[in-house]
């Protein structure tokens, strides 16, 4: 008979790796609702607001697979002790910020301790837990996950209102001070000794998606014909380019190009990367939009998110278990429609003078589309790859979210900008509803491309495989 309870080890395991898994994914929506206190506070234009969002989650993207290529090869216990030293300090230095400038900084670096923090937290945790629960504890580890992200923007708007902005980033600094020492006594040490760490690659694509996002954020005040914006948006394209050909041509990229040769990888991939575009580009505008224009306070703002950002907190395990029977694609492809058809309900009632009734269906229709997203779309994508590919596949996906979400507050932004500012009430809504019809027309094209993914029996073919394969072989040796 199996032991089916978690012992000391796997729940000091759990305890430590999630309460810093929850860190690192409150971090991406807690300072959305901060945003207009943190602009009346340090001043700044829309293109620095961008870049307090855009600068932890740009770094996270890119650093995430070289973060846990670091962990293999250097100890995955000392390096998520680094991360979690950098994640902290960085806070403290976010909260201290006295402008806009060193809080962009801060939160850059926040992104790097959370690019080496969060993958390793996963694999610390699947080597400490015996293999008959890792299920629930993995389980567990994404539901603190989801919970970070439906309570990122409540969070901020109560901290914001009710003491200050910069408690969104103190809050952080007594749980990490609290884990430094507890992952240091309670956490198993191990390695991948062969692990091989692509430079080279980690390079051309940071540069890549930095030049392109610099070019975005700020093509509306330089002008798209501006030297400064079309050498960015030009050096980092090219760049971009030369990371896919060095994914096919290096012996051990960061990122195996010949992953997206599968159909299906290549499919719930760009839907990710879509979803995030559209979702996050139209929660920096909302939670914005809610405030400035409609007048709620920031804990109002986020409560009245909440049907949104929460939801899938109901709609997610039921999405499991419908995908279990008809198959990943049919629900991950409804879900992505549900999210489209919201945005799209949002941006036709968008007005001045906007009721929370009015909003409360489009909210409801998104909330239910993210929901029904996330865990079938986890499972579609293990579906794709051979056993050995997972670990990277997963941390592909990871980084590829981090990346849309990017590009979402940098292109819907722009939008916005474009079509309205920060003037007046109407000017704010005239930006705001062309943003949301772009952000509801990406998430439509997801919801095309989640049609690429292979179908109920070829998917279960690919999960028997996984859950017949033989765990790797790692060098695993006792934390003191």
């Amino acid at each position: 008979m199996q032991d089916t309870k978690l012992r000391g080890p796997a729940i000091w395991a759990l305890v430590i790796t999630g309460a810093a898994g929850f860190m690192a994914a409150l971090d991406n929506l807690v300072v959305t609702t901060a945003l207009p206190s943190i602009r009346e506070d340090l001043g700044g234009k829309l293109e620095d607001l961008e870049w307090t969002v855009n600068a932890y989650t740009l770094t996270f993207a890119v650093l995430l697979m070289f973060g846990a290529a670091l962990g293999d090869r250097f100890g995955r216990r000392r390096l998520f002790i680094a991360g979690l030293v950098v994640f902290t300090g960085a806070s403290a230095a976010a909260a201290l910020s006295p402008g806009i400038n060193e809080l962009i900084a801060a939160r850059a670096v926040q992104g790097v301790g959370a690019a080496i923090m969060m993958p390793l937290s996963l694999t610390l945790l699947t080597v400490a837990v015996p293999a008959a629960r890792r299920g629930m504890a993995l389980g567990i580890y994404g539901a603190l996950s989801g919970l970070a992200v439906a309570s990122g923007p409540l969070i901020g708007g109560s901290l914001t209102e009710h003491i200050s902005w910069q408690w969104i980033f103190w809050l952080n600094v007594p749980i990490g001070l609290a884990l430094i020492p507890l992952a240091r006594l309670r956490l198993a040490e191990s390695t991948a000794p062969k692990a091989k760490l692509d430079i080279p690659g980690t390079l051309m694509i940071s540069g890549g998606l930095f030049g392109i996002v610099y070019g975005l954020v700020n093509a509306n005040a330089d002008g798209w014909t501006s030297a400064t914006v079309l050498t960015a948006l030009v050096a980092g394209a090219a760049l971009v380019g030369a990371f896919v050909v060095h994914g096919f041509r290096s012996a051990n990229p960061v990122l195996p190009m010949r992953l997206f040769r599968d159909r299906g990888f290549f499919g719930i991939n760009m839907a990710s990367l879509l979803m995030f575009v559209g979702m996050f580009g139209s929660i920096f505008l909302l939670s914005q939009f809610l405030q400035g224009v409609l007048g709620y306070s920031p804990t109002e703002a986020g409560l009245r998110m909440l049907p949104w950002t929460g939801m899938p907190m109901i709609a997610a395990p039921i999405s499991g278990i419908l995908s279990d029977r008809i198959g990943s694609r049919p629900v991950v492809a409804a879900g992505l429609a549900l999210q489209a058809i919201g945005l799209g309900w949002f941006a036709a009632i968008v007005s001045t003078d906007l009721s929370y009734a009015a909003q409360l269906p489009p909210l409801i229709i998104s909330g239910l589309g993210m929901g029904m997203f996330f865990a079938p779309a986890s499972n579609a994508l293990m579906s794709t790859v051979v056993p050995a590919d997972q670990g990277k596949a997963s941390g592909a996906n990871s980084a590829l979210r981090e990346v849309g979400g990017a590009l979402g507050v940098a292109v819907l932004a722009s939008v916005f900008s474009a079509r309205g500012g920060y003037e007046s009430s109407q000017s704010f809504a005239d930006g705001t509803v062309p943003a949301l019809w772009i952000g509801a027309a990406v998430v439509a094209v997801a919801a095309a491309m989640a049609l690429l993914l292979p179908g109920r029996a070829k998917e279960k073919q690919g999960q028997a495989v996984a859950a017949g394969a033989a765990p790797a072989v790692e060098k695993v040796a006792a934390g003191r």
